[in-house]
């Protein structure tokens, strides 16, 4: 059954993600003014490092050594990323297409590791692993923080894909589902709570932090500091 998940839906879903993802890491090194040859390998390893942490767990061929495509990608990606300036890349609208990206892979990631046999729930995680691990080499090696260290909901918009892919797919012999159609829904599904996030900052509670603490900090923040007596 292994091969037979490539079809054109998943396949379509490992390019947006690829794609995204590679710029995303290319744009990173523009923005600390990197060489060409830096944005290059930045764009790589963003792209391909997910899906390489999966198959490598779940005993797949890595899926980037037999298809000369994904390399010319990811060196697509880090030309557009050096022709273009980086305020192009700012706002957000780049961090819904990374949304989007991260989601795509969430859905690919799972279906491919229940393909080769993988039981539900590590299915689950290696979903969440194809989604969140580029985005942590990029920025590990960008020296940078995290999005996975912030409270912002990220890893658990894949999660909500990866789920919604593992439970509709071993749903669908009995509900007689078209895989097609539980792979979009588990995108839209994880894209729309990563973009809700995104506009309305939505988070998890930190730990040993209560949400009145996290208000006090943020009305704090947004108090002018006082003046002194000469009104400075």
């Amino acid at each position: 059954m292994n091969e037979a998940i490539l079809t054109p839906i998943l396949d379509a879903l490992d390019m947006i993600g690829i794609a995204i993802f590679a710029l995303s890491g290319a744009v990173i090194a523009a923005k600390e003014q990197q060489t060409f040859v830096t944005m290059a390998f930045f764009a790589l390893v963003t792209g391909v490092g997910g899906g390489t942490v999966r198959d490598l767990l779940i005993g797949a061929p890595v899926f980037w050594m037999t298809d000369p495509w994904v390399a010319a990608i990811c060196l697509g990606c880090a030309l557009i990323a050096w022709f273009t300036p980086v305020s192009l890349w700012q706002g957000k609208a780049f961090d819904l297409a990374d949304g989007a990206g991260l989601a795509a892979y969430a859905v690919l990631g799972s279906a491919k590791a229940l393909a080769y046999g993988i039981p539900p729930i590590p299915a689950i995680l290696m979903g969440i692993i194809t989604g969140c691990v580029g985005g942590i080499i990029r920025d590990v090696v960008a020296g940078r923080p995290s999005i996975i260290m912030q409270p912002e909901l990220y890893v658990t918009a894949g999660a909500l894909s990866s789920t919604i892919t593992v439970l509709g797919m071993l749903a669908a012999p009995r509900l007689a589902l078209p895989d097609g159609w539980i792979w979009g829904a588990a995108f839209i599904a994880g894209f729309a709570l990563r973009a809700a996030a995104i506009q309305w900052q939505l988070g998890l509670p930190s730990y040993g932090r209560s949400s009145i603490d996290a208000e006090r900090e943020a009305d704090v923040c947004a108090s002018p500091p006082p003046s002194g007596p000469d009104g400075t």
